[in-house]
């Protein structure tokens, strides 16, 4: 009877880890899942950092601005190179630079030499191995699950690691920017891509036929991709949706050492616990994709999670007790998620697979190539209006937006409706 009832909603939770039982995809679960934890580390050491050598709101924007600027000018060209060339190798080569990068942040830091211009182009620099990095690894899922059937599944397996690194990455950080500083919490990043290079490097890859790109094709393979996502309506609306939500909501991450000092009078401690608060609801969310059997119903929840976490942020910004905060992000978190992985989850089914790798660059150029624009946006607005404010703005928008793009988003994934491409 409790089987009956957790189909009845939607939900089979034996099946919630099939992905894993292909070969490669496990190895990169693993290997990805210790990698993850430190890449959150650094992140919220690294907005400590700058927050504690300059007191500056406006330079925490910049470095959320510097650092994903690039996935919005290079993501389509990464996403030409992901359908032309050969991604196992691609996402080894971005993992090593992400290596070497996070080693010179923390030489840099355990010297005692660092400066707030100096983390500034090493961010920047992070963007641009990320811009890269970001549409080889979303299509190579794909190359590592041999049934179609477990694509959903792996896609929200891989928001289910990263969000639970997200969960236990900050709390860490948090602890160890106290006791040692934020370079221990840099050097951990750093060791810890160790792991996923040697994931990539156990995979048992089949060789895969990848054609040169001849700079007279480049133009060419560029625009189709272009005209393939754009001239689709359910691609094209999920992917402007995707890029509102982006540029006034999900930047919001930037500010949160404003809310742990000013609006909560909190320490580095609070800020971690905050920010795995909003792992927790992020994690819940990937455990409740990772259980859907399939795509049924899909648009629905988009619209439902695009709702949630706006109203979640604008409640959030006005809270100035702890758990009353912590409640609210994890509401937050979870809608989050929903709507980043179900977005995920419905383009990987609507793409054709030649065109995988510059759609999902556009994907990305609509999650993290908008961010920029808001980070230093809602660094602006924060020392005009303060945080809550700015917070409270941005997800007023995500709202409108949810309901304007709503009718065409609906019935994604629904069995008996058409797909309107």
């Amino acid at each position: 009877m409790a089987a009956l009832a957790r189909k009845r909603h939607g939900l089979d939770v034996k099946q919630l880890l099939r992905a894993l039982r292909n070969r490669n995809y496990r190895l990169f679960f693993i290997g990805q899942g210790a990698s993850l934890v430190g890449t959150w580390m650094q992140q919220v050491a690294v907005s400590w950092l700058i927050y504690r050598l300059t007191g500056s709101v406006f330079l925490l924007g910049l470095y959320g601005f510097l650092n994903q600027i690039p996935s919005f000018f290079l993501g389509p060209v990464a996403g030409v190179l992901a359908d032309r060339w050969n991604r196992h190798t691609l996402l080894f080569i971005t993992q090593a630079l992400s290596m070497v990068q996070a080693f010179t942040l923390a030489v840099l830091t355990l010297t005692e030499t660092v400066a707030v211009g100096q983390v500034m182009t090493l961010g920047f620099c992070l963007g641009l191995i990320n811009a890269l990095d970001h549409p080889v690894r979303q299509s190579f899922v794909v190359d590592m699950v041999e049934s179609k059937e477990d694509l959903p599944n792996a896609i929200a397996l891989n928001s289910t690691i990263f969000n639970g690194a997200r969960l236990v990455g900050p709390a860490v950080a948090g602890g160890l920017i106290v006791v040692v500083g934020e370079g221990m919490c840099f050097l951990i990043n750093a060791l810890s891509y160790g792991a996923v290079l040697a994931a990539l490097g156990a995979m048992r890859v089949r060789p895969v036929t990848k054609m040169g790109l001849e700079a007279a094709h480049f133009w060419q393979r560029l625009w189709e991709g272009f005209n393939y996502a754009f001239g689709s309506v359910p691609i094209r609306s999920i992917l402007m949706l995707l890029g509102v939500i982006s540029l006034a909501g999900l930047p919001f991450t930037q500010l949160m050492p404003v809310f742990a000092t000013d609006v909560l009078e909190g320490g580095a401690p609070t800020l971690g616990y905050l920010m795995s608060a909003l792992g927790l609801g992020a994690l819940m969310g990937a455990f409740y994709m990772a259980a859907r059997p399939d795509v049924e119903g899909l648009g629905r929840v988009l619209l439902f999670a695009a709702v949630l976490f706006s109203g979640g942020l604008m409640a959030f910004a006005w809270s100035h007790h702890l758990w009353l905060s912590l409640m609210m992000l994890v509401a937050t978190g979870f809608g989050m998620l929903l709507y980043t992985s179900s977005s995920n989850t419905l383009l990987q089914t609507l793409v054709d697979n030649d065109k995988r790798g510059r759609v999902m660059s556009l994907y990305a150029m609509a999650l993290l190539g908008m961010a920029p624009m808001g980070s230093l946006l809602h660094g602006e607005l924060a020392e005009m209006i303060g945080a809550p404010g700015t917070l409270t703005l941005g997800g007023a928008i995500g709202v409108v937006g949810a309901l304007v793009f709503g009718p065409r988003l609906l019935h994604l994934g629904d069995k008996d409706k058409p797909k309107g491409v």
